[in-house]
């Protein structure tokens, strides 16, 4: 079996796969996990690609399921897939083919030990609200370990994500002059987003560190008129710090909504591990034998262990090469010397117990 990683992964990039648009790039993950070794390789009900290896012990048995799951969707955004000087460029290279790719290629190579069984899945609809995939796998496994597939540098060992909840503002009213002395619903919007920008500054008075604070941002804003009404939309987002409850900003928005509509959606509480769960310590080892400085990190967005994490109660963590900063922007791109890196690092860990 002949295992070309660059190819692999360049191909994935080359497949075009946004959310809810997965399909022909889950076809290609699920044929190549098939091609080498993998059990029962498929596109599930979700459209996840999944593939299963195992190694049973003496008696038959398996004691020890780790789940990868990565995602194989990316944000819009149209960069020509190409390796110059030993980097590949391309929409979804780092936020997380190239994570998801590490798992295949390394979950194909490692030399499992007896009484494990892995499970690899890329992911449908991680980078929407709805996180389709991981929703689904959520309640058809029960793993003694969990990987999460997103950037964080060959080194990192990613321990946590912040929450997040999402409102929808909209506002209508009957056209009036812009010298009348009617509040326009433009106006109206600005003031309710300064409400609760100004209620997480306080919030965030005395909390130094990012992970602690609640962190706004405007999604979406739009202004526009028919001739006869005026309207004005928001799309707000909140990430959110451990142990907050999300109750409260979501009564603040109701406090302060008036005469607009507002809609809350996606929330999921923040979650994290401890650096000492044995799985960060098996990636720690790794890292260590590979030649590099273990990292722990907590990052400030959400992946799909805010999903998984909370019903699964085993030790997780997130890993894969990339820059986290290249996420999402237009000079998206992965060191293809870190990536073989991080494969290296993954196979160590799955060929040994945990």
């Amino acid at each position: 079996m002949t295992i070309d990683s660059v190819a692999f992964i360049q191909r994935m990039v080359e497949i075009k796969s946004l959310s809810g648009e997965e399909q022909e790039v889950a076809t290609f993950i699920a044929e190549t996990m098939a091609a080498w070794g993998y059990e029962n390789a498929h596109v599930d009900a979700a459209g996840n690609a999944v593939g299963t290896r195992e190694n049973r012990d003496e008696n038959g048995d398996i004691q020890t399921e780790i789940v990868l799951l990565g995602h194989m969707d990316t944000v819009p955004g149209n960069i020509p897939v190409r390796i110059e000087d030993g980097i590949l460029h391309g929409r979804g290279s780092v936020d997380a083919k190239g994570p998801l790719a590490t798992f295949v290629v390394a979950g194909a190579q490692a030399e499992l030990p007896a009484g494990t069984r892995i499970v690899v899945i890329g992911a449908t609809e991680e980078e929407a609200a709805t996180s389709k995939g991981a929703r689904h796998v959520r309640d058809l496994y029960r793993p003694n370990f969990c990987i999460i597939g997103e950037p964080s540098a060959w080194q990192g060992v990613t321990l946590g994500y912040k929450g997040r909840v999402l409102i929808d503002y909209a506002l209508s009213q009957d056209m009036g002059h812009t010298a009348g002395p009617e509040t326009s619903p433009a106006e109206t919007a600005v003031e309710f987003w300064n409400t609760l920008k100004r209620y997480c500054d306080q919030f965030n008075d005395g909390r130094d560190k990012l992970f602690d604070q609640i962190l706004p941002s405007i999604r979406h804003i739009y202004n526009d008129s028919d001739g006869m009404t005026n309207r004005a939309e928001m799309k707000l987002g909140f990430r959110l710090p451990p142990d907050y409850d999300v109750q409260e900003i979501l009564d603040l928005a109701q406090a302060h909504q008036g005469e607009a509509e507002l809609t809350h959606y996606a929330h999921e509480p923040a979650y994290h591990s401890k650096r000492t769960n044995k799985l960060a310590k098996a990636f720690s080892r790794a890292i260590l034998k590979n030649g590099g400085k273990p990292r722990p990190k907590r990052k400030t967005g959400t992946s799909d262990m805010n999903v998984v994490g909370p019903i699964w109660q085993c030790p997780i963590i997130a890993y894969g090469p990339g820059d986290s900063t290249l996420d999402h922007t237009p000079i998206e791109h992965l060191r293809l010397d870190e990536y073989q890196k991080a494969i290296d690092v993954l196979t160590y860990v799955l060929s040994h117990k945990i």
